[in-house]
């Protein structure tokens, strides 16, 4: 998307899209679900390709497909197999002559899940070499394969990110990939993360992106401000002062204005 509501970045790039993980608050989860399928006698299956990894299946996508609205209209299909796993080959190159941009690589996906073949990951790397004057953000639950995979770690430009929603999950920080640009997100933040506990990942990471719950989960947590202080408060005590981003849907609860920093060590963007 050439334009995205996230507030952190300025556009989502999704050539991956899809997440097996479950998690019963995934607002994409419900995206795709609202915006998916696909008509097959328009389309037919000439330009996928459907195989399994692991139990799983997977869909590689050669082309966009479309489908009806209510009018019987065509329309583009942008998750024609809803959550499945889906490679969009065609949307590869999205951004490949573009000024440059902060983009959010795959919102709609874990491009680092344990079902994504190497070869997927390694498509979009290659892309963004190829595309440097970008800046790229990318956010996994499955921190672990950063490593694994031995991502590219001494470009300026790549943001290697964790999400964390639960205390539990807290140092997980330690296993994001060193020598690189490191953030965490704390977004939906479902409980007390008693940062005071986990007190070394404010001098390991570069940024800290804290947000909400949003939609209307029959159990949506709704987080005490106290708990955001203290996450804000350790940012600010750490030797070198982390930048915090509030997302918008903190409003209802810290108020206005709120805090929405960038690190410096962000490349800069040409406008």
């Amino acid at each position: 998307m050439k334009h995205t509501k996230i507030e952190w970045c300025d556009s989502t790039w999704n050539p991956v899209t899809g997440c097996l993980h479950g998690c019963e608050y995934c607002y994409a989860r419900v995206i795709a679900k609202r915006f998916g399928g696909f008509d097959p006698s328009v389309n037919g299956t000439w330009n996928t390709v459907q195989y399994e990894k692991g139990g799983e299946r997977l869909v590689v996508l050669n082309g966009r497909q479309q489908k009806r609205n209510k009018n019987g209209e065509l329309i583009p299909a942008p998750y024609p197999f809803t959550f499945y796993p889906t490679l969009h080959k065609y949307l590869l190159n999205e951004f490949q002559d573009m000024k440059s941009r902060n983009i959010f690589v795959c919102s709609m996906a874990d491009l680092f899940g344990a079902w994504v073949p190497d070869s997927w990951i390694e498509e979009v790397f290659g892309v963004c070499e190829k595309a440097p004057q970008h800046n790229y953000f990318f956010l996994t639950k499955n921190v672990e394969r950063y490593c694994k995979y031995r991502v590219p770690v001494l470009n300026n430009n790549m943001w290697y990110g964790v999400s964390i929603t639960k205390e539990m999950d807290m140092e997980l920080y330690n296993k994001l990939p060193a020598f690189a640009w490191k953030f965490v997100s704390l977004e939906p933040l479902l409980e007390d993360m008693k940062p005071e506990k986990h007190s070394g990942m404010f001098r390991h990471v570069d940024w800290v992106i804290i947000g909400v719950e949003t939609g209307h989960r029959k159990n949506k947590i709704v987080p005490k401000r106290k708990w955001i202080e203290d996450i804000v408060n350790w940012c600010r005590s750490a030797f070198e002062p982390v930048p915090v981003f509030m997302k918008d849907s903190l409003a209802g609860i810290w108020g206005e204005p709120l805090i929405q920093e960038f690190p410096g060590s962000i490349k800069r963007i040409e406008k």
